[in-house]
């Protein structure tokens, strides 16, 4: 299938096997897993990973691609399609509904969305083992940035605090058609355990984050001042004329700890 990408859904096929068959080989898919597949596109990784697993969902919005893809897995093995925007799919919903206690999910993000997918299923990492992911090399260097660091920020910290970040390779601009302008690079999730999971409102985690990132180059007295005060941030033994991106992870689970006043 040669099907033409739309700009629309930031397509780029994956075509290079070598590549494919690295994916395919991280992900390792056994027979007993149950595999969601976000954005299977032309198939390439769909109808390898359907072979070694034997049955697969995938979750596709671009209603041109999914008879050829139905029709291409037919002999491969049990394929289901939900046809849906992913941020609309209850990842929690779909292991119960299949009675499977946790999901392995893969993919090829589409560029300008990946963001919004990974928090949406670390909202949902209770029933998720792992995730394999593809995206742009720029958002898996943020997504394992450590504290000091350039591009350490809102990301690194909430994907952190919920989940083992392990990039594993890069995959050039020419695996793809059409080549993106950038390299994209594969990553994998593990979500912590319940044990190794913030002792604190997750909600009020998310909003620290958020506002300390809002206006990093400001100190944290700063860019929290609508949030908590000088006295609360020293409370939890973070300097207030420190800035967002100094902070390790746990420092904002300190901050969060903080009683609201």
């Amino acid at each position: 299938m040669n099907a033409r990408p739309k700009k629309s859904f930031g397509q780029h096929f994956l075509h290079e096997k070598r590549y494919i068959e690295r994916i395919v080989s991280a992900i390792s898919p056994r027979p007993d897993d149950f595999v969601v597949e976000i954005g299977p596109g032309e198939g390439a990784l769909t109808l390898p990973l359907l072979a070694a697993a034997g049955k697969l969902t995938a979750i596709e919005l671009d209603t041109d691609l999914i008879p050829d893809l139905q029709a291409r897995a037919a002999s491969v093995g049990e394929l289901s399609i939900i046809h849906s925007d992913v941020l609309k799919v209850d990842f929690t919903a779909l292991a119960h509904r299949h009675g499977v206690e946790r999901l392995r999910i893969a993919g090829n993000l589409p560029y300008y969305i990946s963001s919004p997918i990974l928090f949406h299923c670390v909202e949902h990492a209770r029933a998720i083992q792992d995730m394999c992911f593809m995206l742009q090399k720029e958002v898996v260097d943020r997504m394992a940035a450590e504290p000091g660091s350039k591009v350490y920020g809102r990301l690194s910290v909430m994907l952190q605090l919920a989940c083992r970040v392990e990039p594993l390779f890069v995959v050039p601009p020419g695996a793809f058609r059409p080549p993106p302008k950038v390299d994209s690079a594969v990553v994998r999730l593990v979500p912590l355990g319940p044990d190794q999971l913030p002792d604190a409102d997750p909600a009020r985690i998310h909003a620290i984050v958020k506002a300390a990132f809002a206006q990093r180059r400001k100190t944290l007295g700063n860019a929290l001042k609508n949030v908590m005060d000088a006295d609360a941030i020293m409370s939890a033994d973070v300097d207030p004329k420190a800035r967002a991106e100094t902070l390790s992870p746990q420092d904002y689970v300190r901050l969060a700890c903080v009683p609201a006043g």
